[in-house]
């Protein structure tokens, strides 16, 4: 079967065109990302679709026979992101990132901050979906109130295909709207309820491609569209994590995440939790930036992304003495502390780049080191994914910091294989992860390493929790 996944990111959407036999053609389509206000991350809705086009049109491109014969279309989405959005499903003002600060005072509105996530499975924060959608309407009254639909960009994407409003369940767990246990919660959601969208399961099929639709993107008739599920979800299933062997994935941000089979009641109190994409849920601790913060560092100096991490690679362990904080969103897992932000501690006049680019790897080790403390101490390996799996100098930093060996797959793009997989259960097929993503190596710890960092860890963790305490 030949089978487009659309992977609607922060900062770019990728379309990947799959036959039998796996990935075939890979396409990514840039997004831009606006500040505003100090707090406030936006995008333009109807960026999201463009991106779509334009991603959708590389990948024909690229395998002209293989789009026009797609079957199927499945989605892995970016989660805690949305826009306000009229009956016909134009965008009424900007999306709201999940990266987005701005509702910093409607967090005492969500009450008790254990009771609200024991319930929900969200930390209630200023970057809280349901908090921002309680800025909304007190700042944006007249929006609000003209508004349908409140969408996720997948879901505006899938409206757009279909003509049908709808969302998953991955995506509904993540909005502080929605209880673990059940469905949306009645005493949170009388004034959004009826515009929001009804939830389905992740291997929900929405409909077909609308006619006029598939001519433009160059796709034949009769496609069907699967709803699919959150990145993090399809990133899971798509290096086959374990509580063995968490994810670990480095993209915009760092994540940790664990599959859990539940019941709600015996799931990890002490991070987020969210539905699972084909099963159970996902217990994840998502850090504040990890690739955002080394394009942060790019645009500061002037050098590529790729130039930084070489020389970093001729930096000693410890970064000559520079430790970094990368919360540049604000300190979330493990610390959840969103006024905390970035810092680099220890600088002389003697470091430069080099320095500072490999204590932001090193920094988000550590971080990545105390959630898996939290979530996941019986992990005996790491599950790679996102772009950072390809980085020698992640994977070597990453364990020597926390002491666990790597597991790399052919695909470093987990959350595109997840989408592929959601598509297979969707549709029957008999399809595994070692299928369509087969392990390619597993590389053990260096020894001295983890001898360095483990003596660095005490000067990490006074750093870090200097800077938490701050008022």
């Amino acid at each position: 079967m030949t089978v487009l996944t659309l992977d609607l990111g922060t900062s770019a959407t990728k379309a990947a065109l799959w036959s039998d036999t796996g990935m075939v053609a890979l396409a990514r389509a840039p997004l831009t990302t606006e500040h505003p206000a100090p707090g406030r991350a936006e995008q333009d809705p109807r960026e999201w679709w463009a991106s779509v086009v334009t991603a959708c049109a590389e990948v024909q491109a690229a395998a002209p026979s293989e789009f026009t014969a797609v079957e199927a279309i499945g989605f892995a989405a970016a989660r805690e992101t949305f826009a306000l959005f009229d009956e016909q499903f134009d965008p009424l003002g900007p999306g709201v990132l999940w990266s987005d600060a701005r509702a910093e005072d409607q967090v005492a509105g969500l009450g008790d901050p254990d009771a609200f996530r024991a319930a929900t499975g969200v930390m209630p924060t200023a970057g809280s979906h349901v908090a921002k959608l309680a800025w909304l309407v007190e700042h944006e009254t007249a929006e609000f109130g003209s508004a349908r639909w409140i969408l996720a960009p997948r879901d505006f994407v899938v409206a757009r295909l279909t003509g049908v409003a709808v969302t998953d369940q991955t995506l509904a767990s993540r909005t502080g709207l929605c209880a673990l246990g059940g469905w949306w919660l009645p005493e949170s959601v009388q004034r959004y309820r009826e515009r929001l969208p009804e939830i389905a399961a992740a291997t929900h099929i929405v409909g077909k491609v609308l006619p006029g639709v598939a001519h433009d993107l160059g796709l034949p008739s009769g496609v069907r569209v699967v709803i699919g599920a959150g990145d993090r979800a399809c990133e899971v299933i798509g290096v086959g994590a374990s509580s063995r062997a968490p994810m670990v994935s480095w993209g915009t941000t760092a994540n940790v995440s664990v599959p859990y089979g539940g019941p709600v009641e015996a799931l990890p109190s002490v991070a987020q939790v969210s539905r699972g994409a084909l099963s159970g849920f996902v217990v994840e601790a998502g850090m504040s930036a990890a690739g955002a913060a080394l394009g942060w560092l790019s645009r500061l100096t002037g050098r590529s992304h790729d130039d930084l991490l070489a020389a970093a690679t001729d930096v000693p362990p410890g970064a000559s003495g520079a430790f970094a904080l990368p919360w540049l969103a604000g300190a979330r897992a493990p610390w959840w502390r969103a006024n905390a932000h970035a810092a680099f501690l220890g600088l002389t006049d003697a470091h430069g780049p080099a320095e500072l680019c490999r204590a932001i790897v090193e920094g988000v080790a550590f971080d990545v080191a105390r959630c898996l403390e939290l979530i996941a101490p019986g992990a005996e390996e790491l599950a790679l994914a996102g772009a950072g799996a390809g980085d020698e100098l992640w994977r070597t930093v990453v364990s020597g910091v926390t002491g666990r060996g790597v597991v790399r797959r052919s695909l470093d793009d987990a959350a595109s294989v997840g989408a592929r997989l959601v598509v297979a259960s969707a549709l029957g097929e008999d399809i595994a992860v070692d299928d369509v993503n087969a392990v390619v190596a597993r590389d053990t710890p260096d020894a001295s390493l983890v001898r360095a960092y483990a003596s660095l860890r005490e000067t990490a963790d006074a750093y870090a929790s200097a800077v938490i305490n701050i008022d």
